[in-house]
């Protein structure tokens, strides 16, 4: 499969999957403008991610994501990190799935919570037990995931040229 056959990357997956640091890298290699829909969100209210949780609830910040994706997937050749629960609205699936190449980038749980250990921006992992509900988040989104990619890249171990440089194969970029 050929990039060049759709406008956009669009990289899914649980959080530290690594979607924003290896979306950076690819949007660099393709010429693409790279967006992160978090940031996007962030910069649109002007609050943090952890205060919309707290003002807001889930269900608050999940309708500004699903603004937000709506806005990004009407551009073209970018590279558009979202956030890990993106997928979890119907409507974000079918304007996801329609705008480009969706990479799945999957992790084993302990790589998960190692790269986001110390992120205090995680409103879902502020809980003591944060490798049970990533376990359980892992449980609910998984299938999706799975379902809405065109490529499944496991980043685990890999290093972030390396994981760039897979990608970059499996896209059939280089």
């Amino acid at each position: 499969m050929s990039y060049n056959t759709y406008n956009n990357i669009i990289l899914i997956g649980a959080m530290g999957a690594g979607k924003t640091t290896i979306g950076r890298q690819i949007a660099k290699i393709l010429g693409f403008e790279f967006f992160d829909s978090d940031r996007e969100i962030e910069e649109k209210t002007g609050a943090s991610i952890p205060l919309i949780f707290e003002l807001e609830g889930e269900e608050g910040f999940r309708k500004r994501e699903q603004d937000v994706i709506a806005d990004l997937c009407n551009k073209t050749h970018i590279v558009l990190a979202t956030g890990g629960g993106a997928i979890l609205k119907k409507q974000n699936r079918k304007v996801l799935k329609r705008s480009g190449t969706i990479v799945y980038l999957c992790a084993d749980i302990d790589d998960l919570l190692e790269r986001t250990a110390k992120d205090k921006n995680r409103p879902l992992l502020q809980t003591d037990d944060p490798r049970t509900k990533l376990k359980n988040i892992l449980i609910e989104r998984g299938p999706i995931y799975r379902e809405l990619a065109d490529i499944i890249l496991t980043t685990n171990k890999m290093t972030v040229y390396a994981a760039v440089k897979e990608l970059e194969d499996r896209l059939s970029i280089a």
